[in-house]
């Protein structure tokens, strides 16, 4: 895992705006959640980094149920503990038998309505897709940090720059943005992708249509 420690070390680093939180922070907010968080994002960077993954789906910003909570795009608590069966070797990925924990108190685990139908549609891609953000923070509205708010143009610049890391780390062959500020931010950065709809709001065959199209 020592190998993503300078792309884990710079997510920690990264100042945000007083409306986003870096829930991978190692000066501000829940200092032992993230360490876990940054831990957990180490682990399956690793185990997708194994697969050889040639596709990334780059989202638009972490979600207060999902990626605030475990530290990896589109995975909420109920995912990563769970793990999930995928069609590539070794054929499950995440799963607290793999090391991944909880960062929050109590028994509760969150569930995030993307977050399932995404991994419903990619597990079955072989070689297994790479997940991200275009704001790999999670924004929120003024006084409301359970809320979830669309990335402004400066954030889509901080997260434009891990976009780039982790397209040379993964020596990635496809691109593709999920929903209108992936898009935005992919066009900006002059990185060749296709756009398919995000599977929030009714758009979750869409995306799995347009994914079954790519995956061809």
């Amino acid at each position: 895992m020592r190998r993503f420690d300078r792309f884990v070390n710079a997510l920690a680093c990264a100042p945000v705006s007083e409306r986003a939180c870096n829930q991978y922070s190692r000066l501000d907010g829940d200092l032992r959640g993230n360490a876990i968080r940054r831990r957990n994002l180490r682990l399956y960077l690793a185990e997708v980094a194994a697969i050889g993954p040639d596709l990334l789906l780059v989202g638009e910003a972490v979600s207060y149920r999902g990626g605030l909570l475990t530290g990896i795009a589109f995975v909420s608590e109920t995912v990563m503990l769970g793990g999930v069966d995928i069609a590539s070797p070794p054929h499950h990925i995440l799963g607290a038998a793999h090391g991944y924990r909880k960062a929050t108190t109590g028994p509760r685990l969150s569930t995030e309505a993307s977050a399932t139908m995404v991994w419903q549609t990619i597990r079955s891609i072989d070689p297994l897709p790479l997940l991200w953000n275009a704001f790999p923070f999670h924004p929120f509205h003024a006084g409301r940090p359970e809320s979830n708010r669309i990335p402004n143009s400066s954030e889509l610049e901080t997260g434009g720059h891990f976009i780039d890391m982790l397209v040379r780390m993964f020596s990635i062959g496809r691109v593709v943005a999920v929903g209108n500020q992936a898009d935005v931010s992919l066009a900006r950065r002059g990185i060749p992708h296709e756009k398919l709809r995000h599977p929030s709001m009714g758009g979750k065959q869409e995306f799995a249509d347009g994914m079954a199209r790519l995956s061809q």
